[in-house]
């Protein structure tokens, strides 16, 4: 901590002590990068020439079960203030509630929505009630690393793009009551696209209003000033890139027309945050998607063709914004190191059991008459294996009542029929003969995340039926994710001749040769390295699945990209022996884990 100051928002300016102040921010989202590495990114931050770093929170990152708020590790948000200050930076602190950010549910928590009766942003009492909770665990640890306590935080964000979702000041005024109550003095503001509808919606009388956009800078500029009068103009989001969505193409943008408009924006004397300075990766099952007329789950890989890739690396957007920030404030002599190659290597991959086989020893069953949702089995996120027994014989036709919420593989007696797919509309599939166990294994790519569908539960939505009777007496198993590691480390010693717990499940063939089960299946491998490095793991000809490092869940990968590699921070790995479980849902095409020395995110044209 250093000695109080006070930041105040000026006639004109941003004030720090008095003194007129710019803000050139970087949005850095600490629950997106390893712990480990948050001191590397914010340095970096500052060797670009930015004073300021910003985040969001994400809420349900921190009570991913209601009532049991967690703000250790990787979610310590005060460790993570405490190292920008550290750095000599000031702090911007967004928390929400809704964050969008192409995060699971826009941040919002899932258990949130079980109840029919929560009101979604708006001023409904169930919903202020879990809000008004979750904000002042928020401001417990932001109050006191607040500037005018000696700490880094000079602005905090009331609700996020409120104007493009609703009109309900009652709900915002609340917002702000909780806030001020909860010990937060410095400068609230608002944040919108700058049309004046949004503007307006999105306000509140003793807010400053603050701008997203990433071009027609001085257009934009012009109407937020028509909203704002007096005080300092700031582009609170200052898209310098975009993100990526399975099937379409890896965004970028040309890093001398992002100047070009960063350099208008500070020409005209704005503020800045770019979103993002350094994306970082949507670790585990924490993408979002968007759905208006398609459903679109983001990839695992939050790049965003950042000043600051994935890796932490600059591109040429660092060096870019580094020499135009350089015409309007001091920017250190120093930069980062040069980027070196990744370690490359290759290990191979061997089969285990199917998802159905191994599917008791991941978690508890459940007797239901009818299909039950994720929601109504209290399972968030991740994966669902339904089971039911078909005694009726002969070809048929399955069908979903309303709706795949995400990707639903259909096995008959553990034989692969079919997929139906959220995003292709599917909600029906010809069955060959419907007799024996029929098991689906159900995944949730992610919550959508900005729009109407904020809060729809996940599943098949409405039952299912055959030939258009509903099909009952189901068993739903959801699957303990964090168990599959260790399953995975008992296949790996059953390979090696070890016995191992899955010793009784592998197939007979296995010990033979490594076959590969058809359908949803595990699978695991191990490498070895001289030292701890970051990896760039190639999953080209792999299928759909998750992967993991060292008990360590990376995220999903998909061989419809547009990215190919997943990232595995230094953090993760070790020195010596590492292992690797995939839980695979389709086929493997070569069964390897191979490393490149770089990135491969996709292809950049359709």
């Amino acid at each position: 901590m250093t000695a109080p100051s006070r930041f105040a928002i000026g006639a004109t300016d941003f004030e720090l002590d008095g003194r007129p102040h710019r803000i050139l921010a970087g949005a850095l989202h600490y629950f997106r990068v390893h712990p480990d590495l948050w001191a590397d990114r914010i340095h970096k931050a500052r060797l670009m020439g930015l004073n300021t770093i910003e985040t969001y929170v994400a809420w349900n990152a921190h009570e991913q079960h209601r009532g049991e708020w967690r703000a250790d590790d990787g979610l310590d948000l005060g460790r993570f203030l405490d190292l920008v200050a550290a750095e000599g930076m000031h702090a911007v602190v967004r928390p929400g509630p809704y964050i969008c950010a192409e995060w699971d549910n826009g941040g919002l928590p899932a258990w949130l929505f079980r109840d029919p009766d929560v009101g979604v942003r708006r001023s409904e009492p169930h919903y202020l009630a879990a809000v008004s909770d979750y904000l002042r665990h928020v401001y417990e640890i932001v109050a006191p690393r607040q500037i005018d306590a000696g700490g880094p935080v000079v602005l905090v964000q009331i609700e996020n793009e409120y104007g493009a979702y609703g009109t309900d000041k009652v709900y915002l005024a609340e917002l702000v009551r909780v806030t001020r109550e909860a010990g937060i003095t410095v400068p609230l503001t608002t944040i919108d696209q700058p049309t004046p509808q949004m503007l307006a919606d999105g306000s509140l009388p003793g807010l400053h209003l603050t701008g997203s956009f990433g071009s027609r800078v001085t257009e934009r500029l012009e109407t937020l000033r028509e909203f704002q009068p007096t005080g300092p103009l700031l582009c609170m989001e200052f898209w310098c890139g975009w993100f990526d969505d399975w099937g379409m193409h890896h965004h970028t943008t040309d890093a001398a027309a992002s100047a070009h408009e960063l350099d208008t924006l500070l020409a005209a004397g704005g503020s800045v945050n770019i979103y993002m300075f350094h994306g970082g990766t949507n670790f585990g099952l924490t993408t979002g998607a968007n759905d208006k007329g398609r459903y679109a789950p983001i990839t695992t890989s939050y790049d965003y063709d950042a000043p600051l890739d994935e890796a932490g690396h600059p591109t040429a957007k660092f060096w870019a914004f580094r020499e135009v920030i350089s015409r309007y404030a001091e920017v250190p002599d120093e930069v980062p190191a040069d980027r070196a190659p990744a370690p490359e290597l290759m290990a191979p991959l061997h089969a285990g059991p199917t998802l159905v086989e191994l599917a008791p020893s991941l978690g508890a069953a459940r007797l239901f008459d009818t299909m039950p949702s994720f929601d109504e089995l209290e399972h968030d996120r991740g994966i669902v294996v339904f089971t039911t027994t078909l005694e009726r014989g002969g070809p048929g036709t399955m069908t979903v009542g309303e709706e795949v919420r995400d990707r639903a593989w259909v096995l008959i007696d553990g034989a692969p029929i079919g997929v139906l797919a959220r995003d292709a509309h599917e909600r029906a599939i010809a069955l060959p003969d419907a007799r024996g166990e029929l098991a689906l294994v159900v995944e949730d790519q992610g919550r959508v995340d900005y729009g109407p569908r904020i809060g729809e539960h996940k599943g098949l939505i409405s039952g299912v039926a055959l030939d258009g009777v509903e099909l009952t007496g189901w068993q739903a198993r959801p699957i303990d994710l964090d168990a599959v590691p260790a399953l995975a480390s008992g296949l790996l010693g059953a390979n090696a001749g070890q016995g191992g717990v899955l010793a009784a499940l592998l197939p007979a063939a296995a010990a033979e040769a490594a076959r590969f089960p058809a359908g949803p299946f595990l699978a695991a491998g191990e490498f070895t390295l001289d030292a701890p490095a970051d990896l760039f793991l190639d999953t080209l000809h792999w299928g759909k699945g998750l992967v993991w490092v060292n008990g360590f869940l990376l995220g999903r990968y998909w061989r419809r990209g547009p990215q190919r590699t997943l990232i595995v921070p230094a953090p993760v790995t070790r020195a010596g022996r590492n292992e690797v479980a995939v839980l695979e849902f389709e086929s493997i095409a070569e069964p390897v884990i191979r490393t490149l020395a770089a990135a491969e995110l996709g292809h950049t044209e359709i």
